[in-house]
């Protein structure tokens, strides 16, 4: 029997298009089958199909372009159109057509294409030639037949990429909790990441750009409106003003034409505009025209051309016109945060190059440039801006090398010694204040072999109360040398001020916690009236305020070991440390340190006050500087708060900033499997659809907050157990069953995009259970390479492998991944590759049931997420065999779908997607 390749060979060869007789009847020949290739032999045979294919359409442009070439010389001649040559033309131009208008075809022709590159270049030759001559013919219909099939053949080697947009949809929640999770909790993370999982939304999701700026614009101003007054709100206004402007920049890249995203930002100010209630709320929190800044801002980084930003302030101004003012007149004194932000980050820029300077030339300018900073919200707005830009790091740095240097005094005279002390004091209260605000991550260097550690690095490492931080008091660095220890107690006990003249600071921090303790045991033993703890409180804290925080870091973990009965003298000492100075103060800016002070201990102390039920007053500045501590409800089971949380952000329809925090706070007590598990359950519950896709949006967002740890609980521990126990399967149903399939897929592709990337600074700090050793949980068959290239080299196992999917032997787990030598010892590459031979193993299974369909959903939504180009993602852990076994679906028997699937940059992967399509 002939085979379709030969014929199609045969054709390709023939070249003397001047014998019309014979040119009619191969088009007629190629009329009889060209829309209904097929081939059911071995893999190389169906790529030899594909090769063919390839070959004839060559030929077929060929062909068009000497009819076409023919009948323009008769024209140019004079000579009248011959009907018969026009004819022909317009039959050339049928075949193309019938033959390319089949998907099928286009399918196997983009395989031919990654086959032979020199042939798909040859075809694009005689697409231009054939365009040229077209040009100067005068029939319209035979042009615009020539045009579809030029179309037809451009559009195959980007026939993956083609995805219809939602623009039914005018709402985005995972858009929307993405921005607010950002803002509320990782204002000092990079931007990169945050353009990367946003891209990744937007690809998954399929949002049109101009109102996928639209929802990350809403976000912003929802966050703004709902911060908690403070360091908050101030964090909020540099994320909307000077960090997302950046996003926005580097978005741009990942968009088509600089032009068209220009457009798409305005568009979606145009949008922006329209929601006037939203814009009028937060131009009343943060008293100004917010439009108007953020519209200069994007202007300034060439996000908006000057006639749009013109155009909308105008637009914004009228509206402005009806909105309720605010008329008392205690806010008209009041400079606005955002401007105030975007003044702060040039200062920001200029007090580095200021710390830059040698400090031993000028200590007291120095001095007035960091008592500047102290006062009102000054370092609050400077540390917002910093972050919000990627300058905390370095801004930390400048400051512990500060530190370092104030730590000794040689020779030096009384104002010397004072100078030193309090860019000693500033500089400690300041890091701790960074350490609280942004997560101690900010101020660790990146660790050098040989370099000496500074002091303030140690002591916070080793001896600062952190959330999740067990500190023991016995630790040997709360243990100094006795000697300095007894010149330290007498120090405080005798003097009636504190000396400055060479002290050394750094050993007073070290050393306090010890004196704190026999200061403690001489009070316990009445040794020392209370009068006396009052003099030597005030000694501690009165000049230098970094000796205060230090005794109270350990003690706050002292008493954490104490019974109830032993706690009283160490909270009393804590009482008294945080209270007022009951002494004259004699050093510069005190009450400015007091501030900073006062908060960094009510955070030290929170954890352990919460637990001993004391109240200690801190003094306080009007403002509640931890508005997201302790947010759980006394007395309620944990997971009542979470099911009952993630009701009422369900029904709302989106995460606020409170809700974000509540749900972080649960993931860290019961850890990721807890959490992740019991949201899934609720997931299965919904029955209602519009529910079940809200609820889908919203846990992808709500995962974000650790997803790498999520995805491997929900693809390792959940699915398979659903997938395997057939009493679940009916929890498998539409519509949990497809919303679930939807959220795997979405949380797989996001960590394996990005966990070969840094955690976020969210991510490190939280305290991980160690979920279990995936090695010895999924132990897989590790392939060596030398018996990989056996396999791959001997045609028999070849064959074998494409054309026997039932058979389960130990090749048809041979997926791309291995081929590409990907870690297989990668937690997540291990648990994708597990999954996707239990997905093989249920197509391959007799039994069907919810099971089958759940696996059918979980692949569709694969399909559906992918982009050209990106067949290096999750796929790629597929055995190949899975392919077969999938087109056997009725809704997977599409020649797109076998080409998303397949690994079209492997040889064998070309074989197989060749194989699968030639058969439909």
């Amino acid at each position: 029997m002939v085979s379709y390749s030969s014929v199609l060979t045969a054709i390709s060869k023939f070249d003397d298009f001047s014998r019309d007789l014979c040119v009619q009847a191969l088009l007629d020949i190629m009329d009889m089958f060209c829309d209904r290739l097929s081939c059911h032999g071995k893999a190389e045979e169906c790529i030899g199909l594909c090769r063919a294919l390839l070959s004839a359409l060559h030929w077929l442009l060929r062909c068009t372009a000497a009819s076409a070439e023919r009948l323009r010389e008769g024209l140019e001649a004079g000579a009248p159109a011959p009907a018969a040559r026009e004819k022909q033309l317009a039959m050339c131009l049928l075949r193309l057509e019938k033959t390319l208008s089949s998907t099928k075809n286009r399918a196997l022709l983009h395989i031919a294409k990654l086959e032979e590159a020199s042939s798909w270049t040859a075809i694009e030759h005689s697409l231009l030639k054939l365009g040229e001559i077209l040009a100067s013919l005068s029939n319209p219909q035979l042009r615009s037949q020539a045009e579809q099939c030029g179309t037809l053949i451009r559009s195959i080697p980007t026939m993956l990429a083609v995805h219809s947009e939602q623009l039914h949809k005018t709402g985005y929640p995972t858009v929307h909790a993405v921005v607010l999770l950002e803002g509320t909790m990782n204002l000092t993370g990079e931007t990169q990441p945050l353009v990367e999982q946003l891209m990744m939304v937007k690809r998954m999701q399929h949002i049109p750009t101009p109102l996928f700026v639209l929802e990350i614009w809403k976000a912003c101003f929802v966050g703004l409106i709902e911060s908690p007054e403070g360091t908050e709100e101030l964090k909020w206004t540099a994320f909307t003003f000077l960090k997302i402007p950046q996003v926005l920049v580097k978005l741009k890249k990942y968009c088509h034409g600089d032009k068209d995203f220009t457009e798409d930002v305005s568009c979606a100010f145009e949008f922006l505009l329209k929601l006037t209630p939203l814009l009028d709320k937060a131009d009343q929190r943060c008293n100004c025209d917010c439009t108007k800044f953020l519209l200069q801002e994007c202007s300034k980084q060439g996000l908006l051309s000057e006639a749009s930003v013109t155009n909308l302030m105008a637009k914004r101004a009228a509206d402005r016109e009806h909105a309720p003012q605010l008329k008392s007149g205690e806010n008209a004194n009041i400079q606005p945060n955002p401007g105030l932000i975007l003044r702060a980050e040039p200062t920001v820029t200029n007090i580095l190059k200021t710390m830059d300077a040698d400090h031993s030339k000028s200590p007291e300018g120095l001095l007035g440039v960091l008592g500047h900073m102290l006062s009102g919200k000054s370092l609050d707005l400077l540390l917002a801006a910093a972050a919000a830009t990627g300058k905390l790091k370095s801004f930390a740095r400048k400051f512990i090398n500060l530190n370092e240097f104030t730590t000794h005094g040689n020779e030096e005279l009384a104002k010397a010694a004072s100078v030193r002390a309090l860019l000693f004091d500033i500089s400690f209260l300041m890091l701790c204040h960074v350490a609280q605000t942004y997560g101690s991550e900010v101020i660790l260097s990146e660790s050098s072999t040989g370099a000496q550690v500074p002091f303030f690095e140690t002591w916070m490492q080793t001896c600062m109360p952190e959330e999740g931080k067990i500190l023991n008091p016995d630790h040997p660095c709360f243990w100094p040398d006795s000697t300095k220890v007894e010149s330290l107690v007498a120090l405080l006990n005798n003097s009636s001020e504190m000396k400055l003249v060479q002290m050394k600071w750094h050993e007073a921090c070290l050393s306090i916690s010890a004196a704190i303790l026999e200061i403690l045991n001489a009070w316990e033993n009445g040794v020392l009236a209370f009068e006396s703890i009052q003099k030597i409180t005030d000694n501690i804290k009165g000049k230098v305020c970094s000796l205060a925080v230090c005794a109270v870091a350990w003690l706050v973990a002292h008493v954490r070991m104490l019974g109830l009965d032993e706690r009283e003298k160490s909270l009393q000492m804590i009482r008294q440390l945080a209270g007022p100075l009951y002494s004259e103060n004699t050093l510069q800016f005190y009450n400015e340190r007091v501030v900073i002070m006062s908060s960094i201990l009510e955070h030290m102390c929170a954890d352990v006050l919460q637990q001993t039920a004391t109240q200690i007053k801190f003094p306080s500045t009007g403002v509640d500087t931890m508005p997201y501590w302790n947010l759980l409800p006394p007395k309620r089971p944990i997971k009542e708060v979470l099911t009952d949380i993630f009701a009422k952000v369900l029904e709302k329809g989106w995460v606020d900033s409170r809700s974000i925090h509540i749900f972080d706070t649960l993931l860290h007590m019961g850890g990721v499997y807890w959490f992740c598990n019991n949201l899934i359950k609720e997931l299965l519950k919904e029955t209602r659809k519009e529910h079940t896709l809200r609820a889908v949006e919203l846990l992808y967002s709500i995962f974000c907050l650790d997803m790498q740890q999520v995805t491997l609980v929900l693809l390792g521990h959940i699915l398979p157990g659903l997938l395997t126990d057939s009493s679940k399967w009916h929890s498998l149903m539409d519509p949990p069953g497809t919303a679930l399939a939807k959220l795997a897929v979405w949380c797989a592709l996001s960590s394996y995009s990005s966990h070969k990337g840094q955690a976020s600074s969210r991510q490190k700090k939280r305290h991980r259970e160690d979920i279990e050793d995936y090695i010895s949980l999924f132990p897989l068959d590790d392939m060596q390479p030398s018996k990989l290239m056996r396999l791959l080299s001997s045609n028999e196992e070849d064959a074998n492998i494409l054309s026997s999917p039932t058979d389960r032997s130990m090749s048809s787990s041979l997926s791309a991944s291995q081929l590409h030598t990907v870690n297989m010892r990668d937690p997540l590459n291990r648990v994708l590759a597990n999954l996707f031979l239990l997905i093989s193993s249920i197509l391959g299974s007799r039994t069907a049931g919810p099971h089958t369909q759940f696996v059918q959903w979980f692949m569709e939504e694969c399909v559906d997420c992918l982009e050209q180009g990106s067949r290096g993602s999750i796929l790629q852990f597929m055995p190949f065999t899975t392919v077969s076994e999938l087109v056997k679906v009725s809704a997977m028997s599409s020649p797109k779908v076998v080409l998303a699937i397949t690994d079209l940059s492997l040889s064998l992967g070309r074989q197989v997607a060749a194989k699968a399509i030639a058969a439909l």
